[in-house]
């Protein structure tokens, strides 16, 4: 579940190793760049962490970052 807080929408992913983790980050950015939305995030070995919002829109949470965050899901 994405939880928004300190105007940012934040989720951790959790994967099998490192390597299944950037699979899954390359999978992320082709679909934020047909988005041209690209998050924050973070790795650290098998975890994957975003914090999205919306930089022209003064960083705040908007429908492109709860649009990105759903397509995010759907390759975890």
């Amino acid at each position: 579940m994405w939880k928004e807080e300190d105007n940012k929408l934040k989720k951790t992913f959790e994967f099998k190793d490192f390597k299944e983790a950037f699979g899954f980050m390359t999978q992320v950015a082709i679909v934020a760049e047909k988005m041209n939305h690209h998050p924050n995030w973070s790795n650290i070995y098998n975890t994957v962490s975003f914090e999205l919002n919306t930089h022209d829109a003064g960083d705040k949470v908007t429908q492109k970052d709860h649009d990105l965050a759903e397509e995010i899901d759907k390759l975890a």
